[in-house]
């Protein structure tokens, strides 16, 4: 009787499985079927938590993956004082594996994929989108209540929400914008993660000082290359008149507008002094090859595709800028921004040289600087970090300014993978440092062989890599933008 029962159950569930989520649901595999002791279906678990609605089901062999809503509150202060809807997803493993807890501290992608950390630990993985970015944005839009506090509280309330049903250890990571997050998250609530992986965060401490970035600047890479890059640089604004005529044409023919930075004019000039930044940012030593190698010599179409290639024409219209409106207005009330000189280039050239973030955000919406708030990070970080692995790449620009762990910090690193851009990770520090940082990653999600624990030399990630799963590649943002 007994048997008969769970048979019935099972099949009850199957079938109540295959009704709402069809192919995907199959084309998962029996490698994503785990669950509680009740047997009950992922999907119910995870919809059976107040405030969570599906928004679709993906396939991906070997997963379940989740496109899903979760109410927020706009003010974590006055909850009563209204909600809004924050996106997350879900890929699911099994309730059995540590999970990583990711965000990139912009929009989230609904298209499966697997971070780092992820695979290390062969687990599963949620990831949030930041408060503020379409389609999670309050409406009306109460700006006063995008913050660091308010963000690391959604991921705590989000966090909270999903332990009952991950209950293994939990490790949050990011890269950029998304290591800030993580970092922050992790000052505010300490006791949430059993580790933190920070991939390239800036630490912006002092905003109007940023004589770190200049000195990195006369450093990075060869003379060469930065002989051609500032080269390039300084042609487009020598030609800034014939340039900029084809930049109007360019922006007319695509119905771009310059409302918001003010002027096309303004938005020249932004695009080109992005390109010697987002050269480093986004590529490597050798694709200076790449760069005209005598700019006096080249074409003003050499010169505008090789700035267009790097910095992008249509970053600072009203168009490109508006969907990063919460990063700049991030920038510009709490995270800082950089500013850089350019000294081979003659003061007669350059208009505004580089733009406060408060020329990138629409003036209907007030902004006021908190010095005090990056401050407390870094010092926090400094003296009570815990379980953290911050990584940064050797030629990264964000990196000039970066977080340091101090005498009080515990099991805590900070490493820089040699010859890396904005994409470094963990598989490019060098061997021991690898090893290392794979070690401490599997033993703070709690899957670490006892070899391992012996030795991290045998440390290695516990999932073979998927090239279609796996994001290996600097995720590409406009330039001048963590």
């Amino acid at each position: 009787m007994r048997k008969a029962l769970r048979w019935l159950l099972a099949l009850t569930v199957l079938i109540g499985t295959l009704g709402t989520a069809g192919a995907a649901t199959a084309a998962a595999g029996p490698e994503a079927t785990g669950t509680t002791a009740t047997d009950t279906d992922i999907k119910d678990q995870l919809l059976a938590i107040p405030g969570m609605s599906l928004v679709q089901e993906k396939p991906y062999t070997g997963y379940r993956f989740f496109v899903l809503n979760y109410t927020q509150p706009v003010d974590h202060r006055h909850p009563s004082k209204g909600t809004f809807q924050q996106r997350i997803t879900v890929l699911h493993k099994d309730v059995s594996r540590p999970t990583v807890f990711y965000t990139g501290g912009y929009s989230v992608s609904t298209t499966p994929s697997r971070r780092e950390p992820t695979q290390i630990v062969d687990g599963n993985q949620v990831s949030m989108e930041y408060r503020f970015f379409t389609p999670s944005r309050p409406a009306p839009a109460d700006w006063s209540k995008l913050d660091i506090w308010q963000a690391a509280t959604d991921q705590h309330r989000i966090f909270t929400a999903l332990k009952s049903v991950y209950t293994k250890k939990w490790i949050s990571t990011g890269g950029s914008k998304g290591g800030m997050t993580a970092t922050y998250y992790e000052r505010f609530y300490p006791r949430d993660m059993d580790g933190v992986v920070a991939y390239v965060a800036p630490d912006d401490v002092v905003n109007d000082e940023d004589s770190a970035y200049d000195r990195f600047f006369t450093k990075v890479g060869t003379k060469e290359c930065r002989d051609r890059l500032n080269a390039v640089q300084r042609e487009a604004l020598v030609r800034r008149e014939p340039l900029e005529k084809k930049y109007a044409a360019y922006a007319a023919g695509n119905g771009y507008t310059f409302d918001t930075i003010g002027s096309l004019d303004r938005a020249y000039e932004a695009v080109v002094l992005d390109y010697v930044w987002g050269f480093w940012q986004y590529s490597l030593l050798s694709d200076c090859e790449s760069i005209p190698a005598d700019a006096k010599a080249a074409t003003d179409d050499d010169i505008w595709n090789s700035v267009d290639t790097i910095s992008g024409f249509s970053f600072y219209t009203d168009q490109g800028l508006e969907p990063y409106t919460p990063y700049y207005y991030q920038a510009g009330t709490q995270l800082g921004a950089p500013t850089i000189h350019f000294p081979y280039i003659e003061r007669k050239y350059l208009r505004y040289g580089y733009q406060p973030p408060r020329n990138f955000v629409p003036r209907s919406i007030p902004m006021k600087f908190r010095p005090t708030a990056m401050r407390d990070v870094d010092s926090w970080v400094r003296h009570h970090a815990h379980h953290m692995l911050f990584v940064y790449g050797q030629n990264d620009p964000w990196g000039a300014e970066r977080f340091a762990v101090g005498k009080g910090a515990k099991d805590a690193y900070v490493f820089t993978a040699p010859g890396l851009n904005h994409g470094a990770n963990v598989a490019g520090l060098v061997p021991d440092q690898k090893a290392l940082a794979t070690a401490r990653i599997l033993q703070w999600a709690g899957v670490a062989s006892a070899s391992v624990q012996a030795d991290p030399a045998a440390a290695r990630p516990l999932a073979a890599f998927d090239a279609r799963l796996d994001r290996r590649d600097v995720e590409r943002e406009p330039a001048l933008r963590p």
